[in-house]
């Protein structure tokens, strides 16, 4: 059994649902929108959560996409992971995109996340909708020490961006 780490909760809109592990086992907390949003085309929006945290120094939470969501439609968690470092205390909101291409003609036709087949046009984010999840990470701080060269520090693997091949 993995340890439980407290975070506390400070529920900042009326009807806001808190975040809960959907199964026994799973790394991430589903998050559910506070306020109904509607996406466009194009379009990034701030989805509020109704929650405010505080999380343990030496922490920080990531805000990272729901497989569903990614997989049936064109919605994205834009900065994925994101990151909430421990200092923060303002209200936690989901950074979406619609990825929805237009090719110059928009589709007046709207959406849900519920929506299956990855479908292009405007979507409508419904208040209680699962639209991220979140997972709780130690984070350990850096101590950097300038070296003449790194080169002989640890293995080089020899190369990078590509350098494996792709198959």
């Amino acid at each position: 059994m993995s340890k439980e780490i407290e975070v506390y909760v400070e529920i900042c809109r009326e009807g806001a649902i808190l975040p809960e592990y959907a199964r026994p086992g799973d790394a991430g907390m589903d998050v559910y929108a506070a306020e109904e949003a509607f996406i466009n085309p194009g379009e990034t929006v701030v989805i509020p959560t109704g929650l405010k945290l505080a999380i343990p120094e030496g922490f920080e939470i990531q805000v990272r996409p729901r497989s569903g969501v990614s997989l049936k439609t064109p919605l994205r968690i834009t900065n994925s992971p994101g990151t909430i470092d421990s200092g923060y205390r303002d209200e936690l909101g989901i950074i979406m995109t619609n990825t929805s291409e237009t090719n110059g003609k928009e589709s007046e036709e709207v959406f849900t996340i519920d929506s299956k087949g990855n479908k292009k046009g405007i979507y409508h984010i419904r208040k209680g909708d699962r639209i991220a999840q979140i997972v709780l990470q130690e984070v350990p701080r850096m101590r950097l020490s300038v070296v003449d060269s790194v080169k002989g520090i640890g293995t080089d693997r020899g190369g990078g961006f590509g350098s494996t091949g792709i198959r």
